[in-house]
């Protein structure tokens, strides 16, 4: 599939809307199939664009998520002069908290609950399909499914952390409970048990998919190589969850490959074709009124000759808005076409030292400083030369971290899972750093 049908993404505003995994609803059209009519016996051309529209509708409202996270884990400032809480709501700003029912809680969750919603749909499909004619099909799709699926569940447990999350939301009428209240880490093992259900699924899943995936999976369109997709997202589950020898399993059966490109991986693709989506994270360079700017600190905390400040341009002119003020530009994607990363090699290598380093014993603390030294002269600073100890190179590996996942989304996790949040940059005196956000209002 080439990238132009992409822009089928709006078919899945025909199957179903909704703001939260409490309110989705189906809408019946005309002149197109009806969630009904998928779920009882879709075409390999329903199967198709429902496939297309779960990839496209994965990239709604991604921009707000990750500015959400961004801002909070301070790897940015989002400056709207028409909206001011993106520096105040998001930075805890004097009194300001976040709130429950606006932007930038509802409609990233909404967002993938659309995406959960449609991957349910397809399961319900295939078993129906008299299109889909063998088991192995049907287990490459199930297994696509499933793997999007728990992606998206991540994305969702990243912002609501211990507020839990609802796994099972098949039946709108018939929600699950909240999974992971007051103990993130039950949802994280829900999470991967969905994951292995659908490496399982791809395993069995023949040698083909029955249908195409866009130039975003390109080299991971099979169902072999899709499972190795599968397995990278299980590394990162398992390094939230903690789980040091799962985390490096996982990535053994993943494409991790310490001697290969660090761009390899799976990516959120965009375009400037009619009806498709721009990458929401870019802006062109000296901006003004609506800016995304990097925080000073990712400049002023860089070792020197470090390549990964191409990620951020010097401004002409200061931008200041809100007290907040920044003299670059945040330049992660370099065109409104460019990529957003999925999960790539880059971030695999790092998850396997954080893995080595924290197993703790000598070789596997010199397993991780040797990947390490990879990212490290990947990206021009040379080898590693501080100490050794475990608490050496955790900070070692959270500052490369930092570097090379900058502006990805990783930061403001990272950061909480090592209990450092304190450890942000406070720009205002009564600034504040959050855990998580709110439950949307309407979930309550």
């Amino acid at each position: 599939m080439i990238l132009r049908n992409i822009s089928k993404v709006f078919f899945i505003a025909l199957l179903v809307t909704g703001f939260s995994a409490c309110n989705i609803e189906t809408i019946e059209d005309p002149n197109n199939p009806s969630v009904g009519a998928i779920t009882s016996n879709a075409s390999l051309s329903e199967i198709q664009n429902l496939v297309t529209g779960i990839e496209g509708g994965m990239r709604l409202n991604m921009g707000q998520y990750f500015d959400g996270v961004g801002v909070i884990g301070r790897d940015f400032y989002r400056f709207s002069t028409s909206d001011p809480r993106f520096t105040s709501d998001l930075l805890g700003k004097g009194a300001a908290v976040l709130d429950n029912n606006t932007f930038y809680t509802t409609n990233p969750y909404s967002s993938r609950f659309r995406a959960i919603k449609n991957a349910n749909i397809l399961l319900e499909a295939v078993d129906n399909s008299s299109a889909l004619t063998t088991d192995q099909v049907r287990n490459a799709t199930k297994g696509f499914a499933n793997t999007i699926k728990a992606y998206q569940l991540l994305l969702v447990w990243v912002q609501q952390y211990d507020n839990g999350i609802r796994i099972d939301v098949s039946d709108p009428n018939n929600l699950g409970p909240f999974i992971g209240v007051g103990s993130p880490k039950d949802a994280l093992r829900a999470i991967a048990m969905i994951l292995d259900e659908g490496y399982s699924q791809l395993t069995s899943g023949g040698s083909e998919f029955p249908f195409s995936l866009t130039s975003g999976f390109a080299g991971f369109d099979t169902p072999a190589t899709f499972a190795q997709v599968n397995r990278a997202l299980l590394a990162r589950v398992q390094v939230y969850n903690g789980n040091w020898d799962d985390a490096v399993a996982a990535l053994g059966n993943s494409f991790f490959d310490l001697n290969g490109d660090l761009t390899t991986g799976a990516y959120h693709i965009f375009s400037t074709g009619g009806g498709d989506l721009l990458n929401p994270q870019w802006y062109p360079l000296n901006a003004t009124g609506e800016s995304r700017v990097a925080h000073p600190s990712f400049v002023t905390d860089a070792d020197p000759g470090d390549s990964r400040l191409s990620k951020v341009t010097k401004r002409d002119n200061t931008e200041f808005q809100d007290g907040l003020e920044s003299d670059y530009d945040f330049t992660v994607y370099a065109t409104n076409g460019s990529p957003i990363p999925i999960i790539r090699n880059e971030e695999l290598i790092l998850i396997y030292a954080e893995a080595k380093i924290q197993k703790g014993d000598a070789t596997a603390l010199d397993e991780a400083v040797t990947a390490l030294n990879v990212i490290r002269n990947a990206a021009g600073v040379g080898n590693y030369s501080g100490g050794v100890n475990q608490s050496e190179l955790i900070d070692e590996m959270l500052k490369q971290r930092r570097y090379s996942l900058y502006g990805e989304g990783h930061r403001w996790v990272d950061m909480r899972r090592y209990n450092l949040l304190g450890s942000l940059p406070i720009d205002r005196p009564d600034d504040d750093v959050w855990v998580r956000f709110p439950v949307p209002a309407n979930e309550n």
